[in-house]
């Protein structure tokens, strides 16, 4: 396993915030129809209808390795509950995998896998539950 923990612009996600209220934000990703619904870390006020970016976090159920089957976010509209992707950064001592569906997606393993029984590069396949959340980042400037 390749650890790459530290923060990058590949890992981080972006897009339109198009609504935000009692803790909730709903992120709308550049060039696809996805909608997600994720609560906010923190107590930020984002810009509505700007662009904003962050790291996106879930927890994740089982994960298993898949041969493929493209990138996806299960539904397109509300909270994610099903991830499809790559696996593009992992770090065996936060127990993280960080997957590219449509956006980066940074999720935490169960105690009974391992980030180390993952390569960078792996498709991967899997629930999340209830409450993935979004960290806002400040824009480079």
């Amino acid at each position: 396993m390749t650890d790459t923990s530290g923060e990058s612009d590949q890992t981080m996600a972006f897009g339109l915030l198009l609504d935000q209220r009692d803790g909730m934000i709903v992120l709308g990703l550049p060039g696809t129809e996805y909608q997600l619904h994720l609560k906010l870390a923190g107590a930020a006020l984002l810009p509505k209808n700007q662009m904003v970016r962050g790291r996106i976090r879930a927890l994740a159920m089982r994960v298993d390795k898949v041969a493929g089957g493209g990138r996806f976010i299960e539904p397109l509209y509300g909270r994610p509950r099903r991830l499809q992707g790559r696996i593009i950064a992992a770090s065996s001592q936060a127990n993280t995998i960080t997957v590219q569906c449509p956006c980066p997606v940074e999720c935490q393993l169960t105690a009974d896998q391992q980030a180390s029984s993952f390569d960078v590069g792996h498709w991967v396949s899997f629930d999340v539950q209830r409450g993935a959340t979004f960290h806002p980042s400040a824009w480079p400037g």
